[in-house]
């Protein structure tokens, strides 16, 4: 627990101190005072009230408003002169601003970022001063206005840009640190780069500002200078305050009506609330401070803090507390929350500080937690005065008190306590001590006149000190000052007659008066001593240089025990020691650190002094340095011991030590108290606490128990969480721990002391009924207790022979619920002589869950609460239920069941209900009867004996089996009016028929039967008709009732034919056929008989009917639903009829169904009957059906039936199932589906498929498709058709020639072919030779021209001697065009402008091409330009004749023109 220190500010004498104000980081204060004589000063203090050198500013006037910069130590002062000036700490600057302001600036207030700085005066000038890197306002502002009002409030809501720097920075930070979600975060921004997500406060850097004043006009000053009237309230503005979570600024008027407003990135305002706060309307100012996410703190000079809440719009109020010492009348003047400490202050007009502490719960406590119960009271700090102003600042979060007359500065500190030798030593208060003797059961209380800063006792002797001086007291009656001496020692403690203090490299050893009897020297190496410890006649010693020493102080000189160790050489990445205990034999000492970066580390490290060497205990696994569970994937490999010491790992897991105490007497058991780690914190966020209470949630703090020796190393003997009501362990001596307890917390567990002591006590869990004992017992149960924690029972079982007692067997299997050693435990429960346990242990052996059997045991001991973590560890909700049903916490089961154990939830408020009927609370029960929708038969019967009760609760529920059961008793009583009332409520139609025929009113019964249309209604009034012999109306509500074999039975016996056929058509088949019997039976109905023979299913003897009445058109409409059941013969016979009468459509499908598919197939061909898919596949047998020539014979005829008529995709399918591939590939290619031909060709897998599919494709125009041309070589290739693809490269190659003049491929194509026709196997050998002879020459002359075009560019004469040559090859036209030869040579000539040789080329070329197109080998444009050149006319060059011109050859021309626009 934290107590306050004060600090008064020193303060010029005489006059009033205005204001007062902290910076937000550094540990600097400014205070602005007003002199009596007049003149003011602003002075700065540090954190402990000093004044900081050359920090003082005077003027002949005063000043009321400071402003400190957000981040700068830079401090704004406005005068009442209308001076503003600057003082910059850090250069030690004062610069004044220019003189804009002519009256008393009231308010200052720098923005966010520390860019811009915002003044106002009581003449109503606003003036926004942008400042530099070192806070000086620039001389031209950027924003000067009239506002008409005096300005009061002024707010910087914070900047979405801002904002958003503020993101990207943390995340970076947290990405450099390797946080793998800030490193996906951090790249999903910058790859979404425009981020239109909506981010709280204005756009822009946070230099914009909304200020209020007394007319209640609210203005915004943009940083960019605008000035613009935002809204207006009602009355004078307050407060101004900003709730970023949700982005709404709140404005408070002197009227207490509060606004509230949603700011748009514009800085428009929308108004979304406006209420009136209750409270004291009070001239002075009323202080109002945001005290978490949405909730406001005010003081309005009452009693009490007024908390409004509004995200929840919920409100409380924080009352003083009178046992702290507030009186009646008290008001509170100020208020101030820190939101690093959870702390919320109030001053009050007494001097006096209240606080409160905001510690909500969690889980579903939490939500049915009031407001003012998650405020914790702290200790009240007293002061002089009226305080008037209080405000927390700096990064420590101090305290600072304004009462006019005097400044104080608090400051927290932890308090001290002590304890040894039966005598605990508690600090109360700044000045204030409480000791508790136990041996005698004595409480003192003692006030001293220094602020403490520890303490140190034996039994007789009491040491403080507060850093400048020691005082040391003789504790008796009372205290008595034995010796008081200086000195500046942080650390101090005492043994007998010795006080062991320190200086620099040194460790004093004093008498109580203050002298000096003895320096341990301390080398450099060794460092500085930063913790004492003293046990039994051990001094054990820490240093910041991570050195341990150990000294003996029995003696009169102090001696080393041993020798110093450097820890840092045998812990790595140790940091500082924070604290350090010694055994009570010496050797072992216990320590707590920090590691290298400053993070606790999660070990207790303990060095063994005599070995040398160290051990631990990781509270981040849970395990000692030789624990080994085994790591298996699934925890069911694991034994019930090792799954248990696993489960009691993972339950301390993720902790760090913060206290460690031995006991004084036993030398291996030390005590620790364990945290939780930050991270494990923020791993439970609030809005998952309803679903977290059901799971075990970790305590914050606990408490660990553990046994050190040199064989079994560490090992955890106990744990449990902190109890609510302590603060801290003191310490520890067998068989208690004594525990602080916090002030105004009630502790659930431990023995106080005495009513005013400030320490309890609690017996260890293996001491219970022991207490008492002599040393041999507790040494006894002491050895006991550590051979059960290392596991060897036989030396338990020794130990234990000395104590003769159950409560000893039963604090053992206790002890089996934390080891989980149910085996041990099973031993207990017979010494103990418990059956009942045993029982119920054994018959828990079937649970699969350790956790769940050992929570069984918990009960049987009466260890609920332990049940009840057990159950909700093995997340075993069922039996959590249970358990809390069976302990009468019902409002547990009930959540359980609501939430986690659904399936259970009716039963639970069921056992609930039954609960409440035996507790005769009957109002209670009827709901939960109703839950769990029992209550139609448990209600009546629980109420049965109180029939006005009942037909209350009946005529309220309204609900109709209810009323229905009443309406049935009034009628056993002989009630009937009354019973018809309730069966017509409860909507039951056959009670009310038969009521009604039971009083002879059938016409009302009919009325109901026919309204309602209820078939057991009907069906009652229809027997009571036929009772009475009228049977029409029988056969009608028969028939409303569904009931037509009733109703045919009525009309049959009665002859009444009329309705007997539509009774016969709704009923069923065989009343249909009953029926026709009927019909049948009378030659005039036999049409009718026929109809509902064949509706029946009887179609043999509607066939027969029909034909000996030769009814042909039902015949039809029965053939339609003839199936292969039906009788070969009359199917034969239905066949011959259609064949008769020309339908030989349906005559097909008879004989088909007859199974007579041959003659199906032959009246087919002979009367054109289409073959539909449908029929062809009645007509396919499945191969278990048919034998396997005969199907494939049957596939085959209609295939060829199909491909006949020309269905060649049935065709195919058909081909395909008989097998023959080649057949179905020809019908397909009928089709010409191209695409299902490729497909079929892939699947199929034959050459001969391949050749087929790939002679069809080169049918197609394959030039023009790259993907029929890859398909054709694919195919040729796959068919080893090698002759046909080189025939097929051939004409590729042509194309290319002859559409493309594309040499280079036609050279490609022309060797793929030859490369093809020489591993083609051909019978005539000689015509192949042939082949290759010609397809080698055409590829030789292809390649000659190829090399001439390739060749022009390098050597153009070469390349047209060349040309010149392969004119002359006699067969060249046939590899070559030859107009191609011509027209390079011509370009050529022409491109030389020799254009007579180009001519002569051309006349040439006419000749060896007599009905050329010139244009078709040479661009139109050179032969205009050879034609112009030598004065020729274009007719006779083009190569036209005299009769006209060749109409195909200028078709070509147009045609290559057209390409060449395309192209």
């Amino acid at each position: 627990m934290a107590i306050f220190f004060d600090h008064q500010v020193q303060v010029p004498d005489g006059g009033s101190h205005v204001d007062i104000s902290w910076h937000d980081e550094h540990p600097l204060l400014a205070v602005a005072s007003r002199a009596d004589g007049g003149g003011g000063s602003v002075q700065i203090y540090n954190a402990e009230g000093e004044p900081v050198p050359n920090a003082l500013m005077q003027r002949s006037c005063f000043s009321h408003s400071l402003s400190w910069h957000p981040a700068k130590t830079i401090l704004a002062v406005g005068w009442i002169s209308g001076e503003i000036l600057v003082w910059n700490q850090q250069e030690a600057e004062l610069y004044e601003a220019a003189k804009i302001h002519t009256t008393d600036v009231c308010l200052l207030q720098w923005s966010m970022n520390g860019q811009r700085l915002l003044s106002g005066d009581k003449s109503g000038l606003l003036v926004l001063w942008k400042t530099d890197n070192r806070g000086r306002p620039h001389a031209v502002p950027a924003c000067q206005q009239e506002s008409q009002q005096v300005p009061t409030q002024c707010i910087f809501p914070p900047g979405q840009d801002m904002q958003r720097s503020e993101d990207i920075k943390a995340m970076a930070h947290a990405a450099v640190s390797g946080d793998e979600r800030a490193l996906d975060m951090f790249s999903w921004r910058r790859e979404a780069g425009q981020n239109k997500a909506t981010l709280p406060g204005l756009s822009g850097d946070g230099n914009s500002c909304y200020v209020g004043g007394s007319e209640g006009r609210l203005h915004l000053i943009k940083g960019t200078g605008s000035y613009t009237e935002a809204c207006t309230v009602e009355g004078e503005v307050k407060k101004l305050l900003y709730n970023k979570h949700r982005n709404v600024l709140v404005i408070i008027t002197k009227a207490m009506l509060l606004c509230q407003y949603s700011v748009s990135a514009d800085g428009k305002l929308t108004e979304m609330m406006k209420v009136k706060l209750s409270g004291k309307v009070s001239e002075s100012d009323c202080d109002m401070v945001w005290a978490g996410k949405g909730l406001l703190a005010t003081a309005t000079g009452e009693s009490l803090l007024r908390m409004w809440d509004l995200d929840k719009d919920d409100n409380y109020v924080l009352a003083l507390d009178p046992k702290q010492g507030f009186e009646t009348g008290e008001a509170i003047m100020s208020v101030a929350f820190s939101e690093r400490k959870g702390l919320l202050a109030a001053g009050t007009d007494q001097g006096r500080i209240a606080m409160w502490r905001y510690a909500p719960a969690v889980g579903t406590v939490a939500r049915r937690q009031d407001g003012e119960s998650k405020w914790k009271v702290q200790i009240p700090s007293v002061m002089d005065g009226n305080i008037l102003q209080i405000k927390w600042g700096t990064s420590q979060d101090m305290l600072c008190i304004n009462t006019l007359d005097t400044v104080f500065t608090l400051s927290q500190h932890i308090m001290s306590s002590h304890m040894k030798q039966q005598a605990a030593v508690v600090q109360t208060g700044p000045a204030g001590l409480a000791v508790d003797l136990f041996t005698k059961g004595t409480h003192l209380e003692l006030k001293t006149d220094i602020h403490i800063h520890g303490v140190s006792n034996t039994k007789e002797h009491l040491a403080i000190w507060n850093g400048r001086k020691a005082v040391i007291y003789e504790i008796g009656q009372t205290f008595k000052a034995t010796g008081t001496f200086v000195t500046e020692s942080p650390l101090l403690v005492i043994h007998e007659q010795n006080v062991f203090t320190t200086e620099p490299g040194k460790i004093q050893v004093r008498n109580f008066q203050g002298t000096v009897k003895q320096l341990i020297s301390l080398t450099e190496q060794d460092g500085e001593p930063i913790c004492f410890d003293v046990c039994e006649k051990f001094l054990a010693v820490a240093t910041d240089g991570h050195v341990i020493k150990v000294f003996d102080v029995s003696r009169r000189e102090v001696k080393i025990h041993n020798n110093p160790r450097n820890m840092s050489e045998l812990v790595p990445k140790i940091g500082l020691i924070l604290m350090a205990k010694i055994n009570a034999n010496g050797t072992k000492v216990a320590f707590i650190c920090e590691q290298a970066d400053g993070t606790p580390d999660s070990k207790v490290y303990i060095w063994d002094v005599d070995m040398d060497n160290i051990g631990f205990f990781d509270f981040a696994t849970g395990l000692g340095d030789q624990d080994d569970i085994p790591v298996v994937e699934n925890e069911d490999e694991l034994s019930d011991i090792e799954r248990g010491r696993k489960k009691a790992a993972d339950e301390l897991s993720g902790r760090y030590p913060i206290n460690i105490h031995w006991d004084s007497e036993e030398k291996r058991l030390l005590v620790c108290e364990a945290k939780l780690s930050p991270s494990v914190e923020q791993i439970t966020p609030r809005k998952l606490a309803s679903i977290l209470s059901f799971t075990n949630m970790p305590a914050e703090v606990i408490v660990v128990s553990m046994f050190s020796t040199l064989e079994q190393g560490v090992v955890m003997q106990d744990s449990f969480p902190l109890n609510v009501g302590f603060d801290k362990l003191v310490g520890v001596e067998i068989p208690y721990y004594y525990f602080i307890k916090k002030v105004g917390e009630k502790a659930t567990e431990g023995i106080p002391l005495n009513e005013k002591s400030s320490v309890s006590k609690q017996v260890m869990r293996d001491f219970a009924g022991l207490e008492d004992g002599d040393k041999n017992s507790r040494d006894a149960m002491m050895n006991f207790s550590y051979f059960v924690t290392i596991g060897n029972m036989d030396e338990a079982f020794k130990a234990i022979k000395l104590i003769k007692s159950e409560s000893v067997w039963e604090n053992m299997a206790k002890m089996c619920v934390k080891t989980r050693r149910l085996d041990v435990a099973k031993v207990c429960l017979g010494n103990m002589g418990h059956a009942r346990g045993a029982k119920a242990l054994r018959e828990a052996e079937h649970e699969p869950e350790l956790d769940a059997r050992v929570a069984m045991l918990a009960i049987q001991l009466g260890m609920l609460e332990e049940a009840e973590r057990l159950y909700k560890n093995c997340e075993r909700f069922d039996l959590l239920n249970e358990l809390y049903q069976a302990s009468g916490q019902w409002g547990k089961a009930i959540e359980t069941a609501e939430l986690r154990d659904r399936i259970h939830l009716r039963t639970t408020y069921y056992h609930y209900a039954r609960h409440l009927e035996a507790k005769g609370d009957f109002n209670g029960a009827i709901p939960n009867y109703e839950k769990s929708d029992t209550h139609r038969f448990e209600v009546p019967r629980m109420l049965f004996e109180e029939p006005q009760a009942l037909e209350a609760y009946i005529m309220k529920n309204k609900d109709k089996t209810l009323r229905k059961w009443w309406a049935q008793y009034m009628e056993s009583t002989g009630d009937l009016d009354t019973a018809m009332q309730f069966y017509e409520a409860g909507q039951d139609f056959l009670s009310q028929v038969r009521i009604h025929c039971y009083c002879g009113s059938l016409d009302k019964a009919c009325e109901v039967a026919n309204d309602t249309g209820d078939r057991a209604a009907c069906y009652h009034l229809a027997r009571q008709y036929e009772m009475q012999e009228q049977y029409r109306e029988a056969a009608h509500f028969f028939t409303r009732a569904q009931a037509y074999t009733q109703a045919i039975r009525v009309c049959k016996e009665n002859d009444m034919a009329d309705q007997l056929m539509n009774l016969a058509l709704m009923s069923s088949k065989d009343d249909m056929i009953e029926a026709a019997r009927y019909y049948d039976a009378t030659p005039e109905t036999q049409d009718k008989a026929v109809m509902l023979y064949h509706k029946g299913g009887h179609f043999s003897k509607a066939l027969e009917l029909a034909f000996e009445s030769e009814q042909f058109g039902a015949l039809q409409l029965i053939a339609d639903d003839l199936d292969a059941s039906t009788d070969p013969v009359l199917l034969n016979r239905c066949a011959e009829f259609f064949m008769e009468h020309g339908q030989f459509d349906k005559a097909v499908d008879l004989l088909v169904v007859a199974g007579k598919y041959f003659d199906a197939l032959d009246l087919c061909q002979q009367h054109s009957v289409t073959i539909t898919e449908k029929l062809a596949e009645k007509m396919t047998l499945s191969k278990e059906e048919g034998q396997g020539e005969t199907r494939l014979k049957l596939l085959e005829k209609v295939a060829d039936l199909c491909f006949l008529q020309g269905s060649y995709h049935l065709a195919t399918k058909k081909y395909t199932q008989a097998g023959n591939k080649g057949k179905a590939m020809r019908a397909l290619l009928k089709s010409g589906d191209t695409e299902k031909i490729i497909f079929f060709a892939g699947v199929s897998r034959q050459k001969e498929i391949y050749v087929m599919a790939a002679n069809y494709l080169q049918s197609l125009d394959w030039r023009k498709d790259p993907e029929i041309m890859k398909n054709i070589i694919g195919f040729y290739t796959k068919g080893r058709a090698l002759e046909s693809l080189a025939g097929f490269y051939d004409a590729c190659a042509q194309v290319e020639i002859d559409e493309y003049q594309n040499y280079d491929k036609a050279l490609g194509a022309f060797s793929e072919s030859y490369k093809c026709l020489t591993k083609a196997k051909v019978k005539n050998q000689s015509l192949q030779e042939e082949k290759l002879t010609a397809l080698k020459h055409k590829i030789s002359l292809v390649k000659k021209f190829v090399q001439a075009r390739r060749a022009y560019d390098e050597d153009s004469e070469e390349a047209m001697k060349q040309c010149q040559v392969l004119l002359e090859e006699a067969d060249l036209d046939s590899a070559v065009r030859v107009g191609d030869v011509f027209g390079m040579i011509i370009e050529h000539y022409a491109r030389q402008e020799d254009y007579r040789k180009a001519y002569s080329f051309m006349e040439e070329m006419r000749v060896r091409i007599p009905t050329v197109n010139m244009a078709y080998y040479i661009n139109i444009k050179t032969v205009e330009a050879v034609h112009k050149a030598l004065d020729i006319p274009m007719g006779r060059g083009m190569g036209a004749q005299e009769g006209g011109g060749d109409e195909d050859g200028e078709e070509e021309l147009e045609e290559e023109l057209e390409e060449e626009s395309f192209a």
